[in-house]
This record gives structure tokens, sequence and C-alpha cells, in this order.
């Protein structure tokens, strides 16, 4: 595809960072991208014998977060096997959203290793309602139909060399707008460079291929990010964190446009990034490990790590492994040990937090909707705050106990939960 056919096509819809329907959840952080819904009338309590819709026993544990579109749910696992890694298929199962069972199952690669948290089915599948792609942890791409048809594959490693990650390859792909952008970069043990690569989401046609320089060090040039989109004076840009530097990408060439430092201010050998950019209202937000958290103005051109600053926090409760979430009016973050802050999202300044929430570590990020903050543990316990000014714990929520790494994806009014064993739909009773 030639540059300037794809750029008039992501214009288009400029205004609204996805086309999809506003009540599905497409990919990992939701319809815009930043672990927002617009659902209303959400439950905000449940348990084994409340508000729970449906609950269906998976293959095997994944950090994958299912995603939704219409009436099917699209997810990823190892085939059942050992405990503690799973089974060496790396699977993509499609869900009915009405009671959970199978419609169909196919095989992304062999291959499975355990890497500490996660598997390499950790990657979260991406749809647009008429295709639905997924990443394997081994660098191998499928997409497919909704009916489960085999589109194209394509094997990152086989094209671009081995991955060179610490801790293995954890990154979910974008899809915007019929085109996927995929993201590698790593560096601790490899001396290939990071990059970025885009694809046509329908044929699997590699769009473009581009490098992404750092100077990062040890394993700090690793990263488990996503990329987002950001929308600025009506051009579409492509934001990446990672290797100790957040960036600004032409969707339709992949060049850099911009590039922000200070992730890693002291050049330490172990900054490696797992929480992704988020994008609201004109500002980029970054994590790095623990600190400093980052937000930049959009806008500008090659190096903008003074020029377009907005703030920097460094006090307590900084995240590692959780993305955080913004309404662009107040940005909240939950750390590894479960403690949540609230920040004002135009100024840094905390408005409330560190504060305790339920007790047991933390790795899923939290989610944004209908005027609360869910935070879900390691435990599968979701506690519930009120999205304010004021630190206020609406309910604390257990299931089954089972080991979660997941993010909660809402769709059409429902909650979708994945522990290590099961997946959950919860929505609101009628009696409520």
């Amino acid at each position: 595809m030639e540059k300037n056919a794809l750029v008039p096509v992501l214009l288009l819809v400029a205004s609204s960072l996805l086309s999809a329907d506003q009540e599905y959840w497409p990919q990992w952080r939701g319809p815009n991208l930043n672990g927002g819904s617009q659902a209303v009338d959400l439950p905000t309590t449940w348990g084994v014998e409340e508000n729970i819709v449906w609950s269906k026993k998976l293959p095997s544990w994944s950090g994958g977060t299912p995603v939704v579109w219409g009436d099917r749910i699209f997810l990823t696992s190892p085939n059942a096997g050992e405990e503690i890694q799973g089974g060496e298929q790396l699977l993509l199962g499609c869900l009915s959203a009405v009671d959970g069972s199978v419609l169909w199952q196919r095989t992304l690669d062999e291959g499975n290793a355990y890497w500490m948290k996660h598997n390499n089915t950790s990657p979260s599948p991406v749809t647009n309602g008429e295709v639905v792609i997924a990443v394997a942890g081994t660098g191998m791409i499928k997409a497919y139909d909704v009916e489960g048809e085999e589109l194209w594959h394509y094997s990152l490693q086989e094209q671009h060399g081995a991955f060179g990650l610490m801790w293995g390859y954890a990154s979910s792909p974008l899809l915007y707008d019929g085109v996927l952008f995929v993201e590698v970069l790593h560096g601790m043990n490899t001396d290939d460079p990071s990059y970025l690569v885009a694809f046509k989401a329908a044929t699997g046609e590699v769009l473009w291929h581009r490098e992404r320089a750092t100077d990062a060090v040890g394993e700090s040039p690793d990263a488990y990010t996503t990329p987002t989109l950001l929308e600025h004076d009506g051009q579409m840009q492509i934001v990446v964190s990672g290797g100790d530097y957040v960036t600004g990408h032409d969707p339709a060439t992949g060049k850099e446009l911009w590039r922000a430092g200070g992730l890693n201010p002291n050049k330490e050998t172990n900054y490696r990034v797992a929480g992704s950019p988020v994008v609201a209202d004109g500002m980029v937000y970054a994590t790095s490990r623990r600190n400093p958290v980052l937000a930049f103005h959009a806008g500008g051109s090659g190096d903008i790590s003074e020029s377009h600053l907005a703030w920097k926090f460094e006090g307590a409760g900084g995240p590692d492994v959780p993305s955080a979430t913004t309404d662009g009016r107040l940005f909240f973050m939950v750390d590894d040990r479960g403690r949540a802050t609230c920040l004002d999202a135009k100024t840094g300044e905390k408005v409330w937090g560190p504060e305790r929430l339920a007790q047991g570590a933390v790795s899923a990020s939290p989610v944004l909707a209908d005027g609360k903050l869910y935070v879900v543990n390691e435990d599968g316990v979701t506690t519930v705050l009120q999205a304010g000014p004021e630190f206020k714990v609406l309910a604390t929520n257990e299931l089954d106990g089972a080991y979660t790494l997941s993010s909660l994806a809402i769709a059409e009014g429902r909650i979708y939960l994945r522990t290590e064993s099961h997946l959950y739909c919860i929505a609101q009773s009628e009696q409520e």
C-alpha cells in the first residue's frame, strides 16, 4: 500500500480512535485503548452466587485478556498440560458470549515456555469483527476470519531474527483501520535492533518494517508494552513506550516523528518497561519501572523530552507491571503491591494515595468504567473504587481464588474476568 493511500483512510476517523462499536472490547486496552469504557449499569458486587451469568473452564492459565465483538469472545491459552507452564500447543479460542460455549478453537503454534508471570500466550488477540489476529510468544502471527478460517500467518522470528527479551515476548498487537501494528523491543539477549512492523490485516501484506533506535543498556531495551494511538492536529500517530523512550510514529511509514526520554533518568541496566502508554485529551502518559511516571503534551517533533513535558511523578505508588488509566481529568495507577493512587491528569498533583486495596499482588491493569475503577489482584479479588477525587471503596469481590493475571474486559454491559481456571461473565442481575 502506498503511503498516500493509507493516510486519508486513517484521518477519516481521526475524531474517534476506533471505528468499532464502543460497546465492544476489541483489543487489550478496550475500545479507546486506554483501559476505559463508556459502559453503564455495570455491577459493583459479585460472587460465586451473585451476578454471574456463566462461567467456562479454560484449557490452561494465561495472562492474555479476552477480547469481545458482538456475540463472540476470543482468547488465547495453552492446551492442558504442566500446571506451571501449560501444554505445548498455543491456542486461540472463540467462545459464545451468550453461554461461554466453544464455537471453535485453532492452534497458533507449538512450543510453550514459562516466563515467571506469563507463558507464550500472554499477548491478547485483536479483532474488528471481520478478522481476529493473535500473536504467540513464539512470534507466530495468525489471522482468521470470525468463523475460524485461517487467512494468513507470519513468523516474526523467522523473518527478523530471534527475540532477545530476558522474560519472553508478551506485547499485544494494535489493530487500527485495517492495519495491524506489532512492536518488538528487545536487547538484553541480542544485538539485533528493536523494530516495528505493519501488516494489512486482511491479507498479511507487510506494509512497512522500521527499526527503532535506543541507547538503553543491559535489560533496559526490553519492553512488554503494547502500542497505542494518538490523534493530534488531524494526524494519527502510533505511540510506543520502552527502551528508555516514548516515541511517536507515522502509521503510514513507521517513521519516527518525535521522541521523549526520561523513563530511565539514571541509565540503569534493569529498567525494562511493562506498563503500556496511555493517551487522553491531548496528553501522552508513560510509566517506567515504578518511577518516574511521565506526561507529555501532544505535538512537536524531534526530541520533545523537555519542551513538551507536562509533569513528572516520582513519589510512592508508581506502577511496574500494571498499566495506568485516565479519563483525561483524573489519572489512576495501581502498583504491583496493590496500592492505588490518583493524580490530576493535567498537572500530576496527587489527589489521593497510595491507598491499600485488597491484600495481594496486582499484575492486571485497572479498568475505568461507569464511574468506577475496577482493580483485580492475583488472587482473583476485585476491588471496586469510586472513580473520583475521594478514595472510596465500593466493594471487594471474590471468586474462585485462582491465580489471576488478566485485565478485565467490558462489553455490552458485561464484565469478563479471566482467572487461572475459568472465564467469568459478570452482569447486573434483574433483581438489583
